[in-house]
């Protein structure tokens, strides 16, 4: 997690979540920062496929989640799903846990070096946000593209509902 992606997130928190509920944080292992404290006035659940700080749940699989159905009312992710190989299953399975008038903001990489954790397979521009938000059902309310500072990178992002 960089800058970039804690601006987007905060922008994110501020604007959209008007009341508390429950956060799914998908990707939450703390790499370099984690988005918990910022949702500190929700219930905040991180998952992620491995053990460790910020994790909460270890999923089992990537794309069929020990959760039940409509279980959470805000999900979240940043710089996860470039690391998905089928990122349209990912998203259906977002779908699935997330209630009925639910937020997710998904931030993801349009330009930025290869990283393996473990794999990593796409970069996403804002069109293609839209795309797997329309493949896995959701309505998208807003999608942009922010840039790094040094201009290095940049990350697309998208706020939807279901």
């Amino acid at each position: 997690m960089d800058a970039t992606n804690l601006q987007i997130m905060q922008g994110f928190h501020d604007y959209y979540l008007k009341k508390r509920g429950i956060v799914l944080d998908l990707g939450s292992y703390d790499v370099n920062g984690s988005f918990k404290e910022m949702f500190a006035d929700h219930e905040y659940v991180g998952a992620d496929i491995i053990a460790g700080p910020n994790v909460d749940i270890v999923l089992r699989q990537p794309y069929n989640w020990q959760f039940p159905y409509n279980l959470f009312d805000v999900i979240i992710s940043a710089s996860t799903i470039e690391h998905m190989e089928f990122p349209w299953e990912w998203f259906k399975e977002l779908y699935r846990v997330l209630k009925i008038g639910g937020l997710t903001c998904i931030i993801a990489p349009a330009v930025i070096v290869e990283h393996r954790y473990p794999i990593d397979t796409f970069r996403y521009y804002p069109q293609g946000m839209r795309a797997l938000a329309k493949w896995g059902g959701l309505k998208v309310i807003k999608v942009g593209k922010l840039q790094t500072p040094d201009g290095r990178q940049s990350y697309s992002w998208m706020v939807a509902t279901k």
